[in-house]
């Protein structure tokens, strides 16, 4: 059993959280689900989907696996140095950290992709690679593996990457499993993202 937390703020992007959550919930077995903030309490989705969230120093459980998630919230924590600390902490703490969308953005600013290859969402990409020279940058991809570090595209791609998480810590078969038990279409090509424009 391994503890996947996802780091939750304001404004986060719906779909970036629950879009993986779905993913991995489908495997109870393996994997237990936790919400925190810096503060805890309810945090608040772009779209105003409120979730109950532990504060990150009382955890129950240590951080096996950190999902970062974005969205326009980021725009704010870019700046937050407790949160980017809090970010590095649990960074350090987990063996994999998962990022989807703007989530890079954070991982980024924190310094936790220094010398590291990562992706993000194309819409954002200007304002993402700003927040670091120091990242290898892969705009193409849909999702982006580099040591325990697992970077993905805009908002639907988290999906992507967590069924690709499973497919690498599992099989594909497990993967597929779940792709077919939630009605989802995966790219199963972590190179291959149809929203990529040059």
């Amino acid at each position: 059993m391994q503890t996947l937390t996802a780091l939750l703020f304001n404004d986060f992007e719906t779909l970036d959280l629950f879009g993986p959550i779905e993913m991995f919930g489908c495997l109870p077995e393996d994997y237990r689900l936790q919400f925190a903030s810096i503060n805890g309490g309810v945090t608040h989705s772009k779209h105003g989907v409120a979730i109950q969230t532990t504060a990150v120093k009382d955890l129950t459980h240590q951080t096996d696996i950190l999902l970062m998630v974005g969205g326009m919230g980021t725009r704010q924590q870019v700046n937050h140095r407790e949160f980017l600390q809090t970010a590095n902490l649990l960074t350090d703490q987990a063996s994999w950290v998962l990022s989807v969308c703007t989530g890079s953005a954070l991982l980024a600013k924190a310094g936790a992709l220094n010398g590291r290859r990562a992706t993000s969402n194309k819409l954002s990409w200007q304002w993402v690679i700003a927040q670091s020279d120091k990242v290898n940058w892969v705009k193409q991809a849909r999702w982006v593996v580099d040591s325990k570090f697992y970077t993905s595209s805009g908002v639907s791609a988290g999906m992507d990457m967590a069924l690709g998480f499973i497919a690498d810590r599992h099989d594909i078969d497990t993967a597929r499993k779940v792709a077919q038990y939630t009605e989802y279409r995966w790219q199963e090509n972590s190179d291959m993202d149809d929203f990529y424009q040059k």
